[in-house]
């Protein structure tokens, strides 16, 4: 096993953003940086009043709704569940789903340290829930049209059951994913032997590098479009991936050889460096360029980055992200995809765009009085609520990230639920933005009520006396 004394740095991450007020946004392409983040509009506390508005909610919903987020089946899911219950298929989806999201809730858990959480394992497990649910709508079709064929009730089986670890995704399953960076990590040992050199620094650091980029030939998505390129065992399958899974590989095989790695957000940009007593040495140049420079890419040297006014005396008063923040950047990217997948007809469409349009008179109605709500594609509008829903697990008091949740489960119609988690978002928020929140909930409760109305075979509209 190689030991080093001190870490190799990394690419950089970059910043998300706010998955919910800037959807549209493309990732910055102008530098080497690897990602987006931004972690605004974080929780900052309780007040008294709203403590315990939100204890009062949540023990009036607080059962069902974890119910309900530990597995969350599209409405076209669940018709079918019910009709296939006692499929192989419905049962495989079931407890695919179910144990993925535990295994990653586990993996996440605030019980464990945060140094103890592997990235790949907790991004594999979101992998294995999104891959079970496609699989179980694939399966779905094909029964559909193979009983619209035959006119007979024909049930679906799914070769291999299998439990979440020894599910197939792209011919291999988690631990033979996790075995595969073990591999790359020996073929940076490989690659130093053949040098014959010692374990310093700048020479690991290159040998990652080569493996990496040269011989395995990985490569950044330039625009995240694809799901493929969004998750981490496509990455590895492909040598094509985004910039945050380029980064967990990184990290991953690095740790693999005792190598310590930090980073933190500098502007856009998301810097890894190695922690060491003596950062100076880390913006020496050689070369033509510093070590610092040479794992965090371009954007170092280009003057329209912050990162080109850090040195090793700045370096020291970042803030150090954790690897809930890096698992955080990954959902967030997951969410800003499948939202901009779903609204694709509707150009421009954002999250928040009802909030700000429920007070203007020129809102369009349907025939019944329901607002005129856009038309999304309903698998990957699911996609992003399951994402939403292990982000929220990744950080629970945020009001943002729970509004966002909210406003997606109202595209998607599950109205009950929606005016749930906007009323929890309410008490946590700042006053202003329950402000702007309050008057839509009002007018979401009317629409829940009318929907029930209707549910229950009544005619016309439901009118408050």
């Amino acid at each position: 096993m190689l030991r080093v004394s001190m870490a190799t740095p990394l690419f950089m991450l970059g910043n998300y953003g706010s998955f919910v007020d800037e959807f549209d946004l493309e990732l910055d392409l102008s530098c080497a940086c690897l990602c987006n983040f931004d972690l605004d509009g974080c929780w900052s506390g309780y007040g008294k009043e709203k403590m315990s508005y939100a204890r009062a909610l949540s023990a009036t919903t607080g059962n069902a709704a974890a119910k309900k987020t530990r597995l969350s089946i599209s409405p076209y899911a669940s018709s079918a569940l019910a009709e296939s219950r006692n499929s192989s298929a419905a049962n495989f989806y079931k407890e695919v789903l179910e144990a993925a999201r535990d295994k990653f809730t586990q993996e996440i858990s605030f019980q464990s340290k945060d140094k103890d959480i592997s990235l790949a394992k907790a991004l594999l497990y979101v992998a294995a829930e999104d891959e079970a649910f496609l699989a179980f709508n694939r399966e779905i079709d094909i029964c559909s049209a193979h009983n619209e064929r035959r006119d007979t009730s024909v049930l679906c089986d799914v070769k291999g059951r299998e439990n979440v670890e020894a599910m197939s995704m792209a011919e291999k399953n988690i631990n033979e994913w996790l075995a595969e960076l073990d591999a790359i990590s020996r073929e940076v040992e490989a690659e130093l032997v053949s040098r014959d050199i010692g374990c310093y620094l700048a020479e690991v650091l290159e040998a990652v590098n080569k493996v990496l980029f040269e011989s395995r030939g990985f490569r950044r998505s330039p625009v995240i479009v694809d799901p493929k390129c969004s998750y981490l065992h496509s990455a590895l399958s492909s040598g094509c991936g985004s910039a945050i899974l380029l980064s967990v590989i990184y990290i991953e095989v690095c740790q693999r050889l005792n190598l310590t790695i930090v980073g933190s957000r500098v502007g856009e940009e998301f810097l890894i460096w190695p922690p060491t007593e003596y950062p100076e040495e880390l913006f020496k140049v050689t070369g033509g360029h510093s070590l610092f420079g040479v794992v965090n890419g371009k954007c170092v040297e280009d003057p329209r980055s912050k990162a080109s006014d850090i040195n090793s005396h700045s370096l020291l008063g970042l803030e150090i992200a954790t690897n809930r923040d890096i698992i955080g950047i990954a959902l967030a990217n997951l969410i800003r995809l499948y939202w901009k997948r779903a609204s694709r007809t509707n150009h421009g469409l954002m999250l928040t765009s009802p909030l700000r349009s429920v007070h203007k008179s020129e809102e369009k109605f349907n025939q019944d009085g329901s607002p005129d709500m856009p038309l999304l594609r309903p698998q990957e509008l699911r996609l992003a609520i399951m994402a939403s829903e292990r982000l929220l697990i990744l950080q629970p008091h945020n009001w943002c990230l729970r509004r966002d949740y909210g406003m997606l489960l109202y595209y998607n119609r599950e109205y009950e639920a929606a005016v749930q988690e906007l009323s929890i978002c309410m008490a946590f928020a700042p006053e202003e933005e329950a402000e702007v929140l309050e008057p839509f909930v009002e007018k979401l409760h009317l629409m829940r009520l009318e929907t029930s109305w209707k549910s229950l075979g009544q005619k016309g509209r439901l009118t408050i006396p």
